[in-house]
Order: structure tokens, then C-alpha cells, then sequence
């Protein structure tokens, strides 16, 4: 396996590497400015590929915040190798999932992080937006870099296959076919509606964590990848005011 570094937007780095036995992408993404910050580590036994990737863009040393969507192998499992590494760096993390399992898992205690809050890195600004169970996990949260607007759009829209770097081709019908095999995301009556808060953000960039990063219509994609998971909520009994009990007619 390698890992390719890609610059997805102005200061803004893509770090991929091909799993063929998972048939998956495994991306991370460097936002690089004053405070440089890291968001996925990666599996531990990607490290060694992960970290070589940024050293070519930044020293390893220099990283200052470790961050990531929610508690998973994939987005979180290097973050104390991250930590040793890089003697100034510190987790930074939603407030939920850090006091239910970042304050205990992390070599060093996290930096909470509320919905909405800003960190400042000089020269970009990343703003964390809690997703709970959006597309999975009681602690997801995604991170929306202002400057680019880039939005670093964890497990949303993961799709099978290698893939080029970034792609302006379609990216929802390849993230609903994976979502059949896998049956990864959480479907509740505020799935949709959250992801339709983040196409209200009109991002110009999706940093996927298993595709390609997308430089199309993004905020049509994400409502139309709402729209679907709304439609496969109602198909599996459920309507958006509860659950539709057999016999009546949907609620108005």
C-alpha cells in the first residue's frame, strides 16, 4: 500500500491510501496554517504510511491538533501515536464524546469542543458542527474549514472503490449503493434534516473519508443524499413525525 498526498484546496491535504481487501479509501486531511491540525489519524497500523505523508507537507512534530468525526478505528485509532509524536498536539473533540470516551482513551486530556465552536489555527478557521448518530456514532461531529469552505465530511458519502483524488461527478448514487451492502448509517426522523443544515452551509469542497473529494454542486448533493435517506426512512415504516402505525393514514 501507499498513501497519496493530494492538495484539495488552498492549504488543505488529502492523505489516501488504497485498502484492496476492503475495497475502501481510507482518508485523512491536514488543514495547514500557524496551528496545523490533523482530522482522521488513520488506523494504527496505517501509522507508519500516515505519518510519512505528512512529513511531506509538514513536520510531523509541528501538528497541533488531532481531531476526527466520531469514536471508530479508522478515524481515531493512531491518535496516541499522533500524540507522541507530536509533543504540542492535543485532541480536540465534541464535549460529549469527550467526557464519555475521549477523557479516558487519549494519552492527554482533550480539548471539548461545543456545537459551533471555532478553533483558530491562524490563517484558517475550522468550525465544529455535532451530527450525533449523523451518519453514525452518539459523538459524530463534523468540521467545516471557513476560509475554503471545505467541509470534512467524515463517513458521509462513502463509496466503494480506489477513485481519483477529487472528482466533480456524481457521489450520491455510489454512497447509496455502498449504503446497501453495509447499512452504516443511522436512520432517524433528524438524519435528514441534519444533513440538510450542513448543505445550508454551501460548502465548495466534500473532504470524504472513503472517496473522492468533491468540487461539484455540494450542497445540492448533500440534499439529495437527505432526501434519500428520508425516503428510505419512510420505506421502512417510519414517517418524520414517528413511527406509522399499520392500519393509518400517514400523519399530515
Amino acid at each position: 500500500m501507499e498513501t497519496q498526498v493530494t492538495e484539495i484546496a488552498p492549504d488543505v491535504y488529502r492523505f489516501s491510501t488504497y485498502a484492496s481487501e476492503a475495497n475502501l479509501v481510507f482518508n485523512q486531511f491536514l488543514v495547514n496554517a500557524e496551528e496545523p491540525l490533523i482530522f482522521h489519524t488513520g488506523l494504527r497500523a496505517l501509522f507508519p504510511l500516515v505519518s510519512a505523508a505528512i512529513e511531506r507537507v509538514v513536520a510531523l512534530d509541528q501538528l497541533r491538533w488531532i481531531t476526527f468525526g466520531h469514536l471508530e478505528a479508522d478515524e481515531c485509532g493512531a491518535m496516541n501515536a499522533l500524540l507522541a509524536a507530536a509533543p504540542q498536539s492535543q485532541v480536540a473533540h465534541g464535549a460529549m464524546g469527550c467526557a464519555v470516551s475521549m477523557n479516558d482513551l487519549a494519552d492527554r486530556m482533550p480539548r471539548p469542543l461545543q456545537d459551533g465552536e471555532i478553533l483558530d489555527l491562524g490563517g484558517r478557521r475550522v468550525r465544529r458542527i455535532d451530527t450525533p448518530h449523523v451518519p453514525h456514532g452518539w459523538d459524530a461531529g463534523l468540521l467545516f474549514e471557513e476560509t475554503t469552505g471545505t467541509l470534512l465530511c467524515g463517513d458521509l458519502f462513502t463509496a466503494l472503490g480506489e477513485g481519483p483524488a477529487s472528482t466533480e461527478h456524481e457521489i450520491t448514487g455510489p454512497a447509496l449503493q455502498t449504503e446497501d451492502l453495509f447499512r452504516a448509517t443511522c436512520l432517524t426522523p433528524a438524519t435528514g434534516a441534519t444533513i440538510r443544515a450542513l448543505a445550508d452551509l454551501e460548502p465548495t469542497t466534500l473532504a470524504l473519508m472513503h472517496g473522492p473529494a468533491f468540487t461539484g454542486d455540494c450542497g445540492q448533493s448533500l440534499r439529495d443524499l437527505a432526501d434519500a435517506y428520508d425516503q428510505r426512512l419512510e420505506a421502512d415504516g417510519f414517517w418524520l413525525h414517528g413511527p406509522r402505525t399499520p392500519g393509518l393514514d400517514a400523519p399530515s
